[in-house]
């Protein structure tokens, strides 16, 4: 015996796309006799036949299955190579050899010009696909705090506007519900890092070792960054290498800084917290006629409140820290290409790049809330050029031993006399050394001499 199917051709009423689906798939018909194109339209998705009918098998089984959290990352990944995918041939040996190359040649050239030693790291040459592949684990370590939070605030959301007849399909499947909201969050995540695969030429572009222990370049991104600077494309993938190889020093041989750029986003990203009358109030009023409105509210990141002071003061240190990291970079990246004829073109176009951000790295922060961006650059750049000016370059590289010694958001303010102030500190911290050695052996108590008179 057939079941009654959910579009019944007498009814005139106008149907909802997304309430059709939802019986469908809650009444166990599956797909049968939908339109994905329909569903496409009301959720503002691509409409590839084809990508369309593979998303939905993957989210029809992630809702009868299980998960172990809110947030499908598979499907995330799936969205990610999808949006890398079109134009990304795979590497060629030709590409991988000129890769290889230019980072052992890069590694060389760095070593006069800091006492941080070489990685002993073989250089990849990637494909937007294995960009994606290699560095999702750590986007999911970064996004899961805010992830996790949206999945739930959206499944909580869509089963409280829920019509009544669609609630007694659904019953208590609270879990099925949460996975939906993992979905949207997933695909839309996916999206973001699929497009910001289009964007970068490393593994360490934005400033932070997005795969630990490696050292890459993609031979199409670079070809893609030479574009309209008339500069030969061996001298701008030297370059490239040389700002890649410096990245994976400080990285590989400083093993703290890793953690400590990391832990900053992880804490920034655990305050957190998402608007739910905002999420409340979209599930509401969302509008079959203007069926982006849950992707674009994603993309434009209307679920994030103003940020707390503890979050204030977690984003300064951040910034802080990718300013410090990408200003030695850049100042060690300069000096080591001196012999480029192109070095100062292609710094300031990075400098800018950075300072800006591309497309895809605006529609990330909007999503979770957080820019990856050097905002102060420049002047950490001058700061580091100051201290090896004092010090040398032995004494520079030596402020990297501990996070203690990091000069903070002021030291960029005046970089010039950073020396002097860390030197007053140590006298200071001598005194009060002294004192209390003095305290402790009860040399206190000890009457004073009387002067002579």
């Amino acid at each position: 015996m057939s079941s009654t199917p959910a579009n019944n051709d007498d009814d005139d009423t106008p149907k909802d796309p997304l309430q059709e689906m939802l019986a469908n798939l809650l009444g166990g018909q599956g797909m049968e006799g939908f339109d994905p194109a329909e569903l496409a339209k009301a959720a503002g998705l691509p409409s590839d036949p084809n990508a369309l009918a593979q998303m939905f098998s993957q989210v029809q089984a992630m809702m009868s299955g299980s998960s172990d959290t809110p947030v499908n990352w598979d499907l995330a990944r799936d969205a990610a190579r999808k949006a890398a995918a079109g134009d990304d041939p795979s590497v060629t040996p030709a590409q991988q050899k000129e890769v290889d190359e230019a980072l052992r040649l890069a590694e060389m050239w760095l070593d006069p010009f800091t006492e941080l030693a070489p990685t002993a790291i073989i250089g990849r040459a990637w494909s937007r696909a294995e960009w994606v592949e290699e560095t999702l684990g750590t986007w999911q370590r970064l996004t899961e705090p805010v992830a996790n939070s949206i999945a739930f605030a959206i499944s909580k959301a869509m089963n409280e506007q829920l019509p009544e007849e669609m609630k007694s399909m659904v019953g208590g499947a609270a879990s099925m519900m949460q996975n939906m909201g993992g979905a949207l969050f997933g695909l839309q995540l996916g999206q973001a890092v699929g497009a910001l695969a289009k964007e970068v030429v490393g593994s360490t572009d934005i400033g932070i070792p997005l795969a630990d222990l490696q050292m890459a370049l993609l031979p199409a991104n670079v070809k893609a960054f030479g574009e309209g600077l008339e500069v030969p494309e061996q001298e701008i993938r030297l370059f490239l290498a040389l700002r890649e190889a410096a990245h994976a020093r400080l990285f590989v041989q400083v093993p703290w800084l890793r953690g400590h750029l990391l832990g900053t986003i992880e804490s920034y990203a655990r305050g957190i917290h998402i608007d739910m009358s905002r999420i409340e109030d979209l599930a509401h009023n969302i509008d079959p006629a203007n069926p982006e409105s849950m992707q674009a509210a994603l993309s434009e990141g209307v679920f994030m409140p103003a940020r707390t002071p503890d979050q204030d003061a977690a984003l300064a240190k951040l910034e802080t820290a990718l300013a410090l990291v990408e200003g030695w970079v850049d100042e060690l990246t300069f000096e080591a290409a001196a012999n480029l004829p192109s070095a100062a073109a292609i710094r300031e176009t990075i400098r800018r790049r950075r300072a800006t951000g591309g497309p895809a790295e605006h529609a990330f922060g909007t999503l979770v809330g957080l820019e990856l961006r050097p905002r102060r650059l420049r002047e950490a750049a001058a700061l580091w050029a100051s201290l090896k000016e004092q010090h040398g370059i032995a004494g520079r590289d030596a402020i990297w031993a501990h996070p203690d010694l990091l000069p903070t958001s002021a030291d960029l303010d005046d970089a010039a006399g950073f020396s002097a102030r860390r030197t007053a500190e140590a006298a200071s911290e001598s005194d009060v050394d002294a004192a209390l050695a003095k305290l402790l052996d009860g040399g206190f108590d000890d009457p004073e001499p009387e002067e002579d008179k």
